[in-house]
């Protein structure tokens, strides 16, 4: 009786604890909906990895400053799905207003206008992530960009891009799915 007590107190933990979603998911009203057929992909610098589904294209990239994933479902039309660039970056960023005005600017120089910024955790490290929407091409389009603080010499900037109009949070919410799911192992 007692090691069964144990055995579901453990277990409850485990469950609880294991699908923790982000101070964003949680903004933007994400269902705990998993996106199913995973695998772990790991960066070509084995810096991170993350999980994605099977099914999708998957590109690696690397320098000597940086290590990218970039993924996306081609099988489904540009919109009705969601790309993803996550990036290791050998570079100190810190959440200060120069850095945040550089962001502006770099999107008023895309003819992006911010929609949603906030100071944050992500994976359990301190990150900043913006929202901006305009358009691309003739599509209506949406860009996070969500920088995640590793140490004082590293960060993770994890893109996610939403082209059109239809379940633009439901995408969004995917793409928070996965990057919840980023193992830093610098």
């Amino acid at each position: 009786m007692k090691k069964n007590i144990i055995a579901f107190v453990v277990t409850l933990f485990l469950f609880i604890s294991c699908d923790k979603p982000s101070k964003i998911s949680k903004k933007f009203n994400c269902n705990t909906t998993k996106i199913s057929n995973l695998e772990e992909v790991k960066d070509f610098k084995n810096l991170f990895s993350v999980e994605i589904p099977k099914n999708w294209k998957t590109n690696l990239y690397y320098d000597h400053f940086q290590s990218s994933i970039y993924t996306a479902d081609t099988t489904q039309q540009l919109t009705e799905t969601l790309l993803l660039d996550i990036t290791f970056i050998n570079k100190s960023i810190n959440f200060d207003t120069n850095f945040k005005l550089k962001q502006e600017q770099e999107n008023l120089s895309k003819n992006l206008i911010k929609i949603k910024s906030e100071e944050t955790t992500f994976i359990e490290k301190p990150s900043y992530y913006t929202i901006s929407k305009g358009k691309k091409g003739n599509y209506n389009y949406q860009v996070s960009h969500v920088y995640i603080k590793i140490n004082e010499q590293n960060f993770i900037l994890a893109k996610a891009e939403i082209y059109g109009d239809s379940l633009v949070s439901e995408r969004f919410c995917n793409a928070f799915s996965m990057i919840e799911k980023i193992k830093n192992y610098n």
